[in-house]
């Protein structure tokens, strides 16, 4: 009782005068007051609101015509007895003479006969005595015209005829509960109660002579829904934070690349599996990037035979027109490699986090468009450890406490690993790591060792979010975002 408002005492008096149920709109307050004490009492289990939907309708403005003029069969009737099809329709328009005979022939108001080749309205005896009454149809269109319900079925005619659109109305009305009733029976004092002390009531004095309204912390309160980030905006926001913490510099590259600096410079055949067209988007404008004479000339030696870098190489003919063709990158690896190429004395700390694309057939755990987040150190002393704790920091941040990591291969590290963390009982694999090959760095002039990862944005955030389609990531599902708790 403490806790009811003014307004929501005042309802339930008006409902216990009432037997214990009103409609909103017969209660002598503003609707808007109504609703707002009601919907709090429900809340607190002293009212209910059942609801039931009513068919209302309305006239179109044929419906209003017929009002107006008449049934076109009536017309018809009345003064095109006798007259040929061909005059009717030339006198009423042949929409509407179709019209009014298809309605006069279906109620056996007329009969279509062939005079002198031509055919001819005749009406019948029905037709005669009904024309001149008022019809059902007419009826219910002056009851519509007044706000008056109609019989299911001839309204079911008239919307066939489109006189009458169809609109549905719920119904609401206030229920007492026996909780409610309980209440009233005890009886309810409406007095004036402080429900928000302002400055104005502490100068005046005002609340020493008042009661204030206690409140229930544990009444029911409507969700707010403000305005936040995308979760994957949040979770990008969140890794640029950690990796600022830890001293690294963020750097971007561009969607379009050249096979060169893609494969090639990351010492990856020319005939790996990974190049071929079900793999990778190769562009048609532009088709081809023109690259530095030198550093082709160097990157193919890398290929044929290792070059300068105490490597075998891969032993084929490396074809410079494959390394000039146009693609959208399919990592961002690309992004360091070029970082070194441009900074090859150390010591640096960079990262990415972009787009990457790839030929993947859309699933629960595939997109052809995706995030990657990218890194490397390199400085004198790094080493395989090194690489593992600055690993283990970050996915610690994120909130991970089960990390471990697993031997792997890649083209262009050695020693190379995978990294797993523990989710739902299962390790799950979250991206690869290693140290730079000597054929990747040499030709850039780069000696130190160079630690490099490549982590996947997108299945982490399913482990962060607890999804199970890697889709719900971008699917505009409204009442899923709000759900969401900031990450």
């Amino acid at each position: 009782m403490e806790t009811l408002s003014p307004m929501e005492k005042q309802l339930l008096l008006i409902l216990k005068e009432r037997e214990g149920k009103a409609k909103p709109e017969e209660i002598e307050m503003e609707l808007v007051k109504v609703m707002n004490a009601a919907s709090w009492l429900q809340s607190k289990g002293l009212v209910k609101m059942e609801e039931r939907l009513i068919k209302e309708y309305e006239l179109t403005e044929e419906g209003k015509r017929f009002l107006k003029e008449g049934l076109p069969e009536k017309i018809l009737i009345a003064k095109y007895d006798g007259k040929s099809i061909e005059e009717i329709e030339k006198e009423m328009g042949k929409k509407e003479a179709a019209i009014a005979i298809g309605w006069a022939k279906r109620k056996g108001w007329c009969d279509i006969l062939k005079r002198d080749g031509k055919k001819i309205l005749v009406t019948t005896e029905k037709g005669k005595e009904e024309a001149s009454r008022e019809q059902e149809e007419e009826k219910a269109l002056k009851l519509i015209k007044r706000g008056e319900a109609i019989e299911e079925k001839i309204a079911s005619i008239l919307k066939r005829r489109e006189a009458i659109r169809e609109k549905e109305k719920i119904e609401r009305t206030i229920v007492l509960t026996d909780k409610g009733w309980e209440i009233v029976r005890k009886g309810i004092t409406i007095e004036e109660e402080i429900s928000q002390l302002t400055p104005e009531i502490i100068r005046s004095g005002e609340w020493k002579k008042k009661k204030f309204r206690k409140y229930d912390v544990k009444a029911f309160a409507p969700s707010i829904y403000p305005g936040k980030l995308h979760p994957l905006t949040q979770l990008i926001e969140k890794i640029r934070k950690i990796f600022a913490e830890m001293g690294f510099k963020e750097i971007k590259g561009g969607y379009i690349e050249s096979c060169f600096w893609n494969m090639d410079a990351l010492f990856i055949p020319q005939d790996h599996p990974a190049r071929d067209m079900q793999d990778t988007f190769y562009c048609k404008k532009p088709s081809t990037f023109e690259i530095d004479e030198s550093l082709l000339k160097k990157i193919a030696r890398v290929h044929e035979d290792g070059g300068e870098t105490g490597s075998k190489g891969w032993g084929y003919s490396f074809d410079e027109n494959e390394a000039k063709r146009a693609l959208l990158r399919t990592h961002t690896t690309v992004n360091t490699i070029r970082y070194l190429a441009n900074n090859p004395k150390p010591p640096a700390k960079v990262f990415s986090i972009e787009r990457v694309f790839r030929r993947e057939n859309i699933d629960s755990t595939h997109l052809p468009e995706f995030h990657q987040i990218e890194g490397i150190i390199y400085e004198e002393d790094a080493n395989f450890g090194m690489l593992k704790g600055i690993l283990k920091e970050f996915y610690s941040r994120m909130g991970f406490e089960k990390i471990r990591f697993r031997p792997s291969y890649f083209p262009y590290t050695e020693p190379s690993l995978e990294i797993e963390v523990e989710w739902r009982g299962k390790w799950i694999e979250l991206g690869g790591a290693g140290i730079f090959r000597p054929e990747v760095t040499l030709p850039f002039g780069v000696e130190e060792p160079v630690l490099a990862w490549g982590l996947g944005l997108e299945r982490m955030a399913m482990i962060l979010l607890g999804l199970n389609d890697i889709r719900m990531l971008y699917f505009s599902d409204i009442e899923w975002l709000r759900s969401l708790p900031l990450l």
